[in-house]
C-alpha cells in the first residue's frame, strides 16, 4: 500500500535513508555516500538491513490488510468494509513508525520509483527495494493462503470491479494523492515529521474508503502482485502497475512544484526566477 519516509528523521530518510539533514543535490550526494554510491559497496551491512526492513515491513502491512479482507469474506462481513479501511490505515502508520528510520518505509515499488525520479533515492537501489517489497507481499499472501485456503470467492487481492480504464483512473488519482501527502510530510523540512505516519496512514484509510469498492485501492504494485502470484489470478493486473507508478511519480513532481522556498514572493512569481529555483530544487 503506501509506504513513506517518516517519523523523527523522516526528512532525512527520504534523501539518505539513514542520516544527514538537508535537501536537493547536497542531500542526494550524502545519500549516495551512505548507501554505497560512493566508496562503500552497494551491498553493505546497512543496505542489507534496509532490505530486510522492507521485507518485514511489507510482510506485516500486507498480512494485516489482506487478513482483514480474508476474515471479512470468511465470516460473512464481521470485520465490515469500514473496518478493513481502518486496518489498512493503521497498518501503514505502524510500519512507517517501525521501520521508517531504517529503510524509509517505502513498502511500495511505486514510491521507490517516484522518489528516484526526483533524485531523492538512488536508482541503483530501486530494483533491490522492489524485489524485497514483492517478496514480503508474496510471503504474506502465502501465509494467508495456508491459513484460509484458496477458495476463489475468498480472494483477497485486487481486481477491477468495473472496467479496467475506470480502475486505472481511480488508482492513478489515489496514488497521486498518497504520494503528494508523503512528499509533503516526509520530504519538506517545514512539515511536522513526527506526524508523518499518522498523516500517511489517514490518507491510505481515506483512499481505501472510497476507492476500495471500485479498484480495491491498491496504490501499490506489490500489494496486488503478491496475492496474484499465490492465487494465480492476474486479471487486469496491468492496471495496478500503470496506475500507481504514474500516479506516485506525478504526485511527487506536483509537490516539488509547490515546495517551500525562502525566496520572497515577488521573486518566485517572476518566471525566470521561478524556473531557476525549480532547477535548483
Amino acid at each position: 500500500m503506501a509506504g513513506a519516509e517518516l517519523a523523527n528523521g523522516l526528512h532525512e530518510s527520504t534523501v539518505a535513508m539513514e542520516e544527514g539533514r538537508g535537501g536537493g543535490d547536497e542531500a542526494c550526494r550524502e545519500s549516495s555516500e551512505q548507501d554505497g554510491a560512493g566508496s562503500r559497496p552497494m551491498f553493505s551491512v546497512p543496505f542489507v538491513q534496509k532490505i530486510i526492513a522492507e521485507i518485514f515491513g511489507t510482510y506485516f502491512l500486507i498480512f494485516a490488510g489482506c487478513a482483514a479482507v480474508a476474515v471479512n469474506l470468511r465470516t460473512g462481513g464481521t470485520v465490515t468494509f469500514p473496518g478493513i479501511c481502518i486496518v489498512w490505515g493503521l497498518a501503514v502508520m505502524v510500519m512507517v513508525y517501525s521501520v521508517g528510520h531504517i529503510s524509509g518505509a517505502h513498502l511500495n515499488p511505486a514510491v521507490s520509483v517516484a522518489f528516484a525520479t526526483c533524485g531523492r533515492f538512488p536508482w541503483r537501489q530501486v530494483p533491490a527495494y522492489a524485489a524485497a517489497q514483492v517478496m514480503g507481499s508474496t510471503a504474506a499472501s502465502l501465509t494467508l493462503r495456508l491459513l484460509f485456503g484458496n477458495a476463489r470467492e475468498h480472494f483477497f487481492g485486487t481486481v477491477p470491479a468495473g472496467s479496467d480504464v475506470q480502475s486505472l483512473v481511480i488508482e492513478l488519482i489515489i496514488s497521486f494523492n498518497l504520494m503528494f501527502v508523503v512528499s509533503g510530510v516526509a520530504t519538506d523540512n517545514r512539515a511536522i515529521g513526527e506526524l508523518a505516519g499518522l498523516a500517511i496512514g489517514a490518507t491510505v484509510l481515506l483512499n481505501v474508503l472510497f476507492a476500495g469498492p471500485i479498484s480495491g485501492a491498491s496504490m501499490n504494485p506489490a500489494r496486488t502482485l503478491g496475492p496474484a502470484i499465490v492465487a494465480g489470478r492476474y486479471a487486469g493486473i496491468w492496471v495496478y502497475f500503470a496506475g500507481p507508478i504514474l500516479g506516485t511519480v506525478a504526485g511527487a513532481w506536483a509537490y516539488n512544484l509547490i515546495r517551500f522556498t525562502d525566496k520572497p514572493l515577488r521573486e518566485i512569481t517572476q518566471t525566470s526566477s521561478f524556473l531557476r529555483s525549480a532547477r535548483r530544487n
